[in-house]
C-alpha cells in the first residue's frame, strides 16, 4: 500500500490530540427562536441514542452524550482522529420558557430540542376602562 504523507499535517493532527486530550469534549450546537418556541440542535454523529441523557434542574438544561470507539479490543489503531468519551453542555434557560413541556428527538446524528415558550411570557391583549373615549385594548 502507498501512502501520501504531508509533515506538516501529522504536526496538525498531533497538536490537536494534545489539545483535545486535555480539555472536556464539547458538542456543536446553534439554537433559534421559531414562533412561540425556541429550538435547540446539537451535533452528535455516531452517538447510540441510549448514551444520551438530558436533565433540568433550576432552569439549567444539562447534556451528556458518549460516543464510544468503533474499533474492537486489541486491534492496531492506524487512525484515530474522531472524537471519542463523554461530551457535556450546559444551557441556561430563562424564566420565560416552560421547562416542563421540552420535547426531545435524535435522528441523523443531531439531537433536536423543542423549547416552547411559557404562557405567562407570551403578549397579550389588556383591556382598558374609564375616561370619555371608552374601552380599548393595548398590547402587553
Amino acid at each position: 500500500m502507498l501512502m501520501r504523507t504531508d509533515p506538516f499535517r501529522e504536526v496538525d493532527r498531533l497538536a490537536q490530540q494534545v489539545f483535545n486530550s486535555t480539555r472536556p469534549a464539547g458538542m456543536q450546537m446553534d439554537a433559534y427562536r421559531q414562533g412561540d418556541e425556541f429550538v435547540v440542535h446539537f451535533d452528535l454523529p455516531g452517538v447510540d441514542p441510549e448514551s444520551i441523557d438530558l436533565d433540568v434542574e433550576r432552569h439549567v438544561l444539562n447534556v451528556r452524550a458518549e460516543r464510544r470507539s468503533p474499533a474492537p479490543e486489541g486491534v492496531e489503531l492506524i487512525a484515530g482522529e474522531r472524537p471519542t468519551g463523554t461530551f457535556s453542555r450546559q444551557l441556561f434557560l430563562g424564566d420565560t420558557l416552560d421547562t416542563e413541556r421540552i420535547e426531545a428527538s435524535y435522528e441523523a446524528g443531531v439531537l433536536t430540542l423543542r423549547i416552547p415558550v411559557a404562557e405567562q411570557a407570551k403578549p397579550r391583549k389588556i383591556q382598558i376602562s374609564g375616561g370619555d373615549s371608552g374601552r380599548r385594548q393595548i398590547s402587553g
